[in-house]
């Protein structure tokens, strides 16, 4: 996908998953709920917007809409690997609201298998260093 001004993938993820319903649906699909009542409950999305949204997102690989029941039927929404892969996007995002935005205490905290209070942190994948201040290499495509 490619949107006026400069090719950014950036731009092209925030049209698949940067609208705020999205990104609700994904993080009650995150955190277990994974049926669509529970979904519009917990995101207080209208039922209308809720069902567009989950259709993109499972239209674009994101979820899976899986059957779990016959009569009447009634589906469930899974993460598929692109899905999985959000999870520490959705978690940063949160840790960012939680420092910037959200005033006292963080509304959810999360426990790492370890046992601490998990705090996300990105790191390069080549040396393991915090990603801080990063550089542009190169624009456009990798040949």
């Amino acid at each position: 996908m490619c949107m006026a001004g400069r090719e950014c993938s950036i731009a092209n993820a925030l049209a698949v998953v940067g609208e705020r319903w999205s990104l609700l649906a994904l993080r009650e699909v995150m955190f277990g709920e994974r049926r669509f009542d529970q979904i519009a409950r917990n995101t207080g999305a209208s039922r209308d917007i809720l069902a567009a949204r989950l259709r993109k997102l499972v239209e674009a690989g994101v979820l899976e809409k899986r059957q779990y029941e016959q009569h009447p039927p009634r589906y469930e929404y899974v993460p598929t690997e692109a899905g999985k892969a959000l999870q520490p996007i959705l978690m940063n995002l949160m840790e960012w609201g939680d420092r910037y935005v959200t005033e006292g205490p963080p509304p959810t905290v999360w426990e790492h298998t370890c046992g601490a209070e998990l705090h996300p942190k990105t790191v390069c994948a080549s040396c393991g260093q915090p990603v801080g201040s990063v550089r542009l290499v190169r624009m456009g495509r990798v040949q």
